[in-house]
């Protein structure tokens, strides 16, 4: 995710058997993260609980996190290429288990808010370093079994998320409802912290760019204008000071653009290599990954709200609910990266756009058919086909955006990629305020309450099924076949698995 074009030395003598050890430390910590962001979606109506959290407050709960994240990515990685790798992630790590111990002992709403803020700050400075870390530490031979196991570990936050998050909720640990679920990084973070100490060889990119201190504070500043307004406008019945906002953050971000090239002339240290733009299939590719990180952003709260405060379904239930869709997922991106992709190219992912929908559909017509009494099992079949679509989708996606980017701006395209999908997901969780709560009257009786959530469900889902179609016509615009694959089918790279500027690396 660095987004630095400068090569990554290479990986010190095999004989190192300390590099397994970083290895495990590194996976832990990005298995921490992924873990953190799904584990909080399926304890949101126990928050809402015992919090008293309003719908805007929930909304920044997660949007909060997914936007600090977004904003620092590239940030962090840059970071990591100046001042060394290996800092980085232990300065990350330890702010990451802070604000964990800050949100599992949050006062009030707001300070949870600030301390999700927070924690996805220092997610942007520690998720960036791991694979940077991966290849300076390993040689070229070993790292498509290391990529293996990232994958592996990707797949395995997002089956145990949801669970660890219902247990955790479930068994209310001393009384304290849904803090263990925040609570449970401390004693990693520490473990990695001490281990990451001992174990990771510091690494930096030998000619690194500055950091441009003015890009990081437009983009941040653009996002939060359009954001923040879409998370409080339906709380606060739409103010005028809120369409002045997201209109002055399209401004904002024209202002970026112009400042980015001025910068590209003076120094050569763009926060955002506008270069990049020009290749056709990495424009649209940056349309795709934001576009798609709207639709997670809205469907995976809308689901939980759905299920849990709609519902009246347990935090385990609704966790093991989603298991048919987590093995969906991670089945269909092993084989869209190993067998389906090398073979049919994009058509893939558009296949998988187009099953998405389908599977949205099936669950649109579920939930106007069965109504309140759906049961997790009629949930099954449009969960299972709207996975495998996903795994159609997200496993490939990066490396057939990457393709035709020159390898020298392959760094910054990698970090570029992620920054703009976690932007969309802050979007998706930002909209959720018009898609679904906009549909939701809060005052009815009790007994009318499945039924609204029902409604905003379907709502929801109407528009993301919608915008899944625009995605297909975007995919249009990816190369046929990425480039890295051949016929027979070399096994792509993961996403950020992208070598740096230095051909010795390429995995």
């Amino acid at each position: 995710m660095s987004s630095s074009t400068t090569p990554v030395p290479e990986a010190p003598p095999e004989a190192d058997r300390r590099r397994w050890f970083a290895l495990a430390i590194v996976m832990t910590a990005a298995f921490m993260d992924l873990v953190d962001v799904t584990i909080v979606n399926i304890a949101i109506p126990s928050i809402q609980r015992d919090a008293g959290a309003t719908y805007s407050q929930i909304q920044w709960i997660t949007a909060g996190y997914a936007l600090a994240f977004a904003a620092g990515l590239i940030t962090g990685g840059r970071l990591g290429d100046i001042h060394g790798r290996k800092r980085l992630f232990l300065i990350g790590i330890t702010g990451f288990t802070v604000a964990s111990a800050l949100c599992g002992f949050a006062v009030n709403p707001e300070m949870l808010v600030a301390s999700r803020i927070l924690q996805g700050g220092m997610a942007a400075l520690m998720v960036p370093q791991v694979l940077s870390i991966v290849h300076a530490t390993f040689p070229a031979h070993e790292r498509g079994k290391v990529f293996g196991l990232f994958g592996m570990i990707v797949g395995l936050g997002a089956v145990s998320g949801p669970l660890l998050g219902a247990l955790l909720t479930e068994w209310n640990i001393l009384g304290l409802e849904w803090r263990p679920i925040f609570l449970i990084n401390l004693p990693v973070g520490i473990v990695g912290l001490v281990l990451g100490r001992k174990f990771i060889t510091e690494s930096k990119a030998p000619k690194a760019l500055k950091l441009d201190l003015v890009g990081v504070v437009l983009v941040t500043l653009g996002m939060l204008m359009l954001v923040y307004p879409l998370t409080r406008g339906r709380e606060l019945d739409w103010p005028a000071w809120g369409f002045v906002m997201m209109g002055g953050s399209v401004v904002v971000f024209g202002a970026l653009i112009a400042y980015e090239k001025w910068k590209t002339a003076k120094d050569g240290s763009p926060l955002v290599e506008l270069s990049l733009f020009k290749v056709k299939s990495f424009a649209a590719g940056i349309a795709v990954q934001t576009v798609f990180g709207v639709v997670m952003g809205v469907f995976f709260l809308v689901w939980t709200m759905y299920m849990q405060a709609g519902l009246g379904w347990s935090e385990l239930r609704a966790g093991l609910t989603g298991v048919p869709f987590s093995i969906a997922v991670s089945v269909a991106a092993g084989l869209s990266v190993q067998k389906l992709v090398p073979r049919f190219g994009r058509k893939v992912l558009q296949t998988g756009a187009l099953t998405m929908a389908a599977g949205l559909l099936v669950y649109i017509w579920e939930a106007d058919r069965y109504g309140a009494g759906i049961t997790s099992w009629q949930m099954a079949l449009p969960l299972v086909v709207m996975g495998l679509g996903m795994g159609l989708i997200v496993a490939p996606l990066t490396d057939a955006v990457l393709s035709e980017v020159p390898r020298e701006h392959a760094g910054s395209a990698s970090g570029l990629i992620n920054t703009v999908q976690q932007m969309g997901t802050a979007l998706g969780l930002g909209l959720v305020s018009v898609v679904f709560f906009g549909v939701i009257d809060e005052r009815v009786p009790r007994s009318r309450i499945p039924a609204e959530f029902t409604a905003g469900f379907q709502n929801a889902l109407w528009w993301v099924a919608g915008v899944l179609v625009i995605i297909f016509l975007l995919m249009f615009a990816l190369p046929a076949k990425p480039k890295q694959h051949v016929e027979g089918g070399a096994e792509a790279p993961p996403a950020d698995a992208v070598p740096r500027k230095e051909p010795a690396l390429t995995p």
